[in-house]
């Protein structure tokens, strides 16, 4: 079922998506070569918690951190660990926060200190096929469209897209009806009217799209090492077009 959400809901969300943006933040100005994935986490979830919020993600399915945090060829999903960050890193950091019982959701690959030309080009054309797809976000088209804008992107850039993993409707609940693939998933799916909100969520590797799951049944690598980049916004579908809440 498409629950689509009041103007009140939407306001909510936003709120959650100031504090997702303002998490992702500080998280960027402390991601440099020596820190570990699990101080990131924990200043995360202090600072979530200082503003009333709660990690969505702690608890949710049993996924035991309030980030997930994906060094390199890690597409999604890895559980913060003692791991440091080192130059040259890039590190995707994905973050859920609830509100008065309203989620936000969000995801940004930072680059730690100098990086490659090839990352950084990775990086670029994750967020560009992001953009193009939110810029499909508008009533009545259909929910295909956004996935069919971030794979036209994507591949022209000489890039792949992954199959397993996509976006999501979002509201009261971190997933919701329906799907939204990064990708054409060979039928138009649901017409978009005012109201639906939408997690999404490009997930681009620089070689094949073909994934792997670690030993730990949550962290999601590359099937070939390949570096991974994933971008996210949570958007609201209404007259004017897509309203994106996590942005600054």
């Amino acid at each position: 079922m498409i629950i689509r959400k009041s103007q009140a809901e939407i306001e909510g969300m936003a709120r959650a998506g100031e504090i997702v943006v303002d998490t992702l933040a500080i998280i960027g100005d402390e991601l440099r070569p020596g820190i570990s994935m699990i101080d990131l986490d924990r200043l995360a979830e202090e600072y979530i918690r200082e503003r009333g919020g709660v990690p969505t993600s702690k608890g949710y399915r049993g996924y035991p951190a309030t980030l997930c945090i994906s060094p390199n060829a890690m597409i999604v999903h890895g559980i913060p660990t003692e791991y440091r960050a080192k130059e040259g890193d890039v590190i995707s950091v994905d973050i859920g926060v609830t509100l008065d019982g309203l989620v936000a959701d969000s995801a940004y690959t930072f680059g730690v200190g100098e990086i490659s030309a090839d990352a950084e080009r990775l990086l670029d054309v994750c967020q560009e096929a992001l953009t193009a797809g939110i810029e499909q976000a508008r009533v009545g088209r259909h929910v295909s469209d956004i996935g069919h804008a971030v794979q036209t992107v994507a591949e022209a850039a000489g890039f792949s897209v992954v199959r397993e993993y996509v976006g999501h409707a979002i509201g009261t609940a971190m997933h919701e009806e329906p799907n939204v693939p990064n990708y054409w998933p060979g039928s138009p799916g649901p017409k978009m009217r005012t109201g639906m909100v939408f997690a999404v969520e490009p997930m681009v590797n620089a070689g094949g799209a073909g994934t792997r799951t670690l030993d730990d049944h949550w962290s999601v690598v590359t099937a070939d090492g390949s570096l991974s980049a994933h971008a996210e916004h949570t958007i609201a579908v209404t007259p004017d077009g897509p309203e994106v809440f996590t942005v600054p």
